[in-house]
């Protein structure tokens, strides 16, 4: 089974793409993630052209719908789906719904999201992050339970931080999330935050190695199942989901350097 490795757009939206996509490129990614400017053919365009002239495959990523209401919110979020999937990327990872929008309100969307993957061909995955309908662990425990059709882009580092803990008393949710999860985010989340500043540095060892463990689990199932290949963006952010110094926003380490390390450590592990 190949690992394919992603690089975040996030963090370096100011560079040029082809320059972009040339440092990617040559530090051993074999895609980007990254989200799609909707509406704009021209941008878009310029996007694809560099990933594809540098040889690297696309995730596209939905995050950006923010509407508070859900009938907006729905005729917003298909559009972007739509958008993204004409794209043609390997799937779409999205933050769907909101964590004020009700069990059936996010339903809903998640419906949508299924209508979309039937229709263009092109899966939709569902990102467990904070604010979105995944928010934590065993909210999307009971959105899985209800839809044995749901797959998931896991992010624990985010249920980290909503239950303040490295989830040791939640281990039904996290069977069923691993379960389900079909995209990695390679970020290390503690009961603080959802990002430890550099994974590699001692004080993080213990959330690392819950994460790690995780991973693993996610990986030994693709493999057992006979996939061709998983995929994992390491996620490592940039200031403010990097801690950054007081008054000058400095961030603690370099966001490409910790992604890269991700990256390599598994590589080696799972070689």
């Amino acid at each position: 089974m190949k690992i394919l490795f992603f690089c975040p757009r996030w963090g370096a939206e100011s560079e040029p793409w082809d320059k972009f996509c040339e440092r990617v490129r040559a530090a051993g990614y074999d895609g980007v993630e990254t989200g799609l400017p909707v509406g704009d053919r021209a941008e878009t365009d310029v996007i694809l052209a560099s990933l594809q002239k540098h040889g690297l495959a696309l995730i596209a990523q939905h995050w950006e719908t923010s509407t508070p209401r859900w009938a907006e919110y729905a005729t917003e979020y298909k559009r972007r789906l739509e958008w993204l999937t004409a794209c043609r990327p390997l799937f779409v990872n999205s933050q769907t719904g909101k964590d004020w929008f009700t069990f059936e309100e996010n339903q809903a969307l998640i419906r949508v999201a299924h209508d979309e993957a039937a229709r263009s061909g092109v899966r939709v995955l569902h990102e467990t992050h904070r604010g979105k309908f995944a928010f934590a662990a065993a909210v999307a425990r009971r959105f899985l339970a209800e839809d044995p059709k749901l797959r998931i882009t896991a992010d624990f580092s985010h249920w980290c931080t909503v239950s303040e803990s490295l989830l040791g008393d939640q281990p039904e949710a996290l069977d069923v999330a691993i379960s389900r999860a079909d995209h990695l985010h390679a970020r290390v989340g503690h009961a603080e935050g959802p990002q430890a500043s550099d994974p590699a540095a001692p004080e993080w060892a213990e959330a690392l190695s819950c994460h790690l463990t995780w991973w693993d689990r996610i990986a030994d199932r693709h493999r057992k199942a006979g996939a061709d290949a998983l995929t994992v963006t390491p996620e490592a952010g940039p200031v403010p989901y990097m801690p950054g110094l007081p008054y000058t926003k400095q961030p603690v380490a370099d966001q490409w350097t910790v992604n890269i390390d991700m990256m390599e450590m598994l590589r080696r592990r799972w070689a």
